[in-house]
């Protein structure tokens, strides 16, 4: 019987999740950090001769994370920054000129922004903060009155969103907003009187094995559905979104033009609270059809597609057995009699 880990309650408590991202994707997430702030505080400075608070809103900062570090996800996309951020500032600037202590005002200014973001469909985390930097920003904020709206929420605003598309464009995975990385091509729908994938290896099997399998009992759709395992249940694939991990090759075990391997690139959170299933995963396909094309889908489609995980064997791929005692469909080899 497996032990278990001795903090492994305190950690699901806590919500401490298995992180898969590779280190590649954690150092991309800080670089592009690092350019989103930078640009807004060079753009805030030389447009704006502001310093300090009022050339960067700090909300900012908490932007940045959502842009570089979950690029894909609900609240990090266009809409949701630029009107989280615009709303915010206007509900902000109007309650700071409230007569009411200061306590109330700030604490308004963010009840109604996230009320408006809830309305306008803009949620935006920073939004939040947005808002009380108007209220308790102090002097030189409240100076700006309804220029702080513009100047430089906007400004911040247009420049983190344009460096966002900028910096995650050359990485496929990660490029925003969420619809470029997740438009996929679907295959081409098979012309008329184009045979299928496979019928050419069924024809072969029947015609040399047709008395065979009657006698065995098999009749010839339980003979397709055998020997192909494009057209098998999905309740057989052997993977589970668990399963993948970045660096794997896996195979779809198909015969014909659809047979392929994929290369998992990176693992990106698709919301911050999704679980693991929901991941978007990054890969690029290194074998069979589509070739060298790079695409983006769910952790669990992915493990959907998957059969199994194989591996390079000089010019072949061959397929690496799981752990004993895990479930597996009945593929012996991802070849589908090619090498690379």
């Amino acid at each position: 019987m497996p032990l278990k880990h001795p903090f492994g309650a305190l950690r699901s408590f806590a919500g401490v999740g298995a992180n898969s991202t590779g280190h590649l994707e954690k150092w991309v997430s800080g670089a592009g950090g690092l350019t989103g702030i930078l640009g807004v505080l060079l753009v805030s400075q030389a447009y704006l001769g502001l310093n300090g608070s009022t050339s960067l809103v700090a909300s900012m900062g908490a932007s940045a994370v959502l842009l570089f570090a979950v690029p894909h996800g609900p609240l990090s996309q266009p809409w949701a920054v630029f009107g989280g951020h615009l709303v915010s500032a206007v509900i902000g600037v109007a309650c700071s000129r409230l007569h009411a202590p200061a306590v109330i005002t700030a604490a308004l200014a963010v009840a109604l922004a996230i009320s408006a973001m809830y309305y306008l469909r803009c949620i935006h985390p920073p939004g939040g903060a947005t808002a009380l930097t108007a209220v308790a920003g102090g002097d030189a904020v409240h100076a700006l009155g309804f220029q702080y709206v513009l100047t430089p929420v906007l400004l911040n605003v247009l420049v983190i969103l344009s460096v966002a598309i900028l910096f995650n464009l050359p990485f496929p995975w990660r490029r925003y907003p969420a619809l470029w990385a997740r438009k996929h091509q679907q295959p081409a729908p098979p012309e008329a009187g184009e045979r299928p994938a496979g019928a050419d290896h069924l024809e072969q099997i029947r015609t040399a094995d047709r008395a065979m399998a009657s006698a065995a009992g098999f009749g010839e759709n339980n003979l397709e559905t055998f020997c192909n395992p494009a057209l098998r249940n999905d309740d057989c694939t052997a993977m589970l979104p668990a399963d993948i991990r970045v660096g794997g090759h896996y195979c779809n075990g198909e015969f014909g033009p659809h047979w392929q391997v994929r290369l998992v690139l990176a693992a990106v959170a698709d919301d911050m609270t999704g679980g693991e299933a929901d991941e978007m995963l990054a890969y690029r396909v290194v074998a069979g059809n589509r070739r060298r094309h790079f695409e983006n889908t769910s952790r669990a489609a992915f493990a959907q597609w998957a059969r199994y995980e194989v591996r390079l064997n000089e010019t072949s791929w061959q397929r690496i057995e799981p752990a004993p005692g895990r479930a597996v469909a009945g593929n012996a080899a991802c070849t589908d009699g090619r090498d690379t």
